[in-house]
């Protein structure tokens, strides 16, 4: 088969049902998604329902000559399973199929790669790379079995693990300075975030899942409240169009300050590695005074959605913050004339659209000054 570029690769998808129903088929949604996020074209998907992974494999064995069949009828390029796979299934089953095989954590990795700009971000995910990596070597590198020079089996297999060893080394070690690199940037950051508790003005974090609409949201105020074209964010209709964390002060028309963050999206299974290695720039969401969820409500799944932000939150230690849900998108299930609509703490809106700007702007002044008192002073 004729070698294809980046951008035309073909992807088989593989998934385990482990008995999830409508989960799974969202999972599977979501892992497409995700393909095409790294600019891979799914060719096709294979299920298999089991109670469980196959430990060795992940899939059952005569599952595996299916994979083997149906990617060469696809002309597939490579293989994405739809969960992590340990070590020895990725060995196993690069053994068996001699495809490329990835995983879901490879491809949200391979997206976070592409998406980082700042340095910090860039560090970050190089470190959940490698961290990734280190235990995956011999899977993800099969050309090292074959670094020998000699032509007797046992020359060549000592070669190669000398080979694996060596890289094995050179990661823990890149690993070391990584986060040596990453604790400087934290006192950093940690430092920044002294300065900015010490003014005084109340902090409002963007939380949400992937592609629900808060870097949309933060350029909508920015619109109506600071009219600066540099200080608006990429945002695009795409999983993880924005990592870098981004402030921005906002000043109300009534004279009112506070600091809005605009945070990287949160998704369903998102890698231990990426929560780790990210864990200092989200903390700035666990010393907010208001968090604004932000919800698709256009997508069947959003209250998965939630639940998988809830927990994420619970996670970082941000559970106990007050939290504004602003249902976004609204304006696709809902009349025009009937938004915005406000019920306690729970406002649908359409942040393209401007819809509701004004509204959740009062909503966000009265929880956050609730305590101030206004007075008229005689000096």
């Amino acid at each position: 088969m004729k070698q294809t570029s980046e951008t035309q690769k073909r992807a088989l998808l593989i998934g385990v049902n482990l008995n999830n129903g409508e989960d799974f088929e969202h999972s599977m949604e979501e892992l497409s998604a995700l393909a095409k996020a790294c600019h891979y074209t799914p060719v096709g998907i294979i299920v298999q329902n089991l109670p469980a992974v196959h430990t060795a494999l992940y899939i059952g064995t005569g599952k595996v000559d299916e994979v083997k069949e149906t990617a060469v009828l696809l002309e597939a390029d490579l293989l994405i399973f739809d969960n992590d796979l340990t070590p020895t299934q990725l060995r196993n089953l690069q053994a068996e199929l001699e495809l490329p095989i990835f995983d879901r954590t490879y491809l949200i990795l391979e997206i976070f790669k592409e998406r980082a700009r700042t340095k910090e971000a860039k560090l970050q995910v190089e470190l959940a790379s490698l961290q990734y990596m280190l235990p995956r070597l011999v899977g993800m590198r099969t050309s090292l079995s074959r670094q020998g020079g000699a032509s007797g089996s046992l020359s060549s297999k000592g070669s190669g693990e000398k080979k694996l060893e060596l890289d094995r080394r050179h990661i823990e070690h890149q690993i070391s300075e990584l986060k040596k690199d990453l604790e400087q940037i934290s006192k950093e950051r940690s430092t920044q975030r002294k300065k900015r508790n010490t003014s005084g003005i109340p902090k409002v974090a963007l939380v949400g899942y992937t592609n629900a609409g808060k870097s949309t949201l933060l350029n909508a105020f920015v619109d109506r409240f600071l009219q600066d074209e540099n200080k608006k964010v990429l945002e695009k209709d795409m999983l993880f169009a924005t990592l870098d964390t981004t402030i921005r002060k906002i000043t109300t028309d009534t004279n009112r300050s506070f600091l809005l963050t605009d945070t990287v999206g949160f998704i369903d299974k998102l890698p231990h590695h990426l929560i780790k290695a990210f864990r200092s720039t989200l903390e700035e969401v666990k010393y907010a005074d208001l968090l604004l969820e932000v919800v698709d409500f256009s997508d069947k799944n959003y209250k998965e959605h939630m639940l998988v932000t809830s927990n994420t939150l619970q996670e970082l230690g941000a559970g106990n913050i007050p939290v504004l849900y602003l249902f976004n998108k609204a304006d696709r299930l809902m009349d025009a004339a009937l938004l915005p609509k406000i019920t306690e703490n729970k406002i649908y809106l359409s942040a393209k659209n401007g819809t509701g700007l004004e509204e959740l702007t009062e909503e966000i002044c009265r929880l956050l000054f609730s305590s101030y008192i206004d007075c008229t002073m005689c000096i």
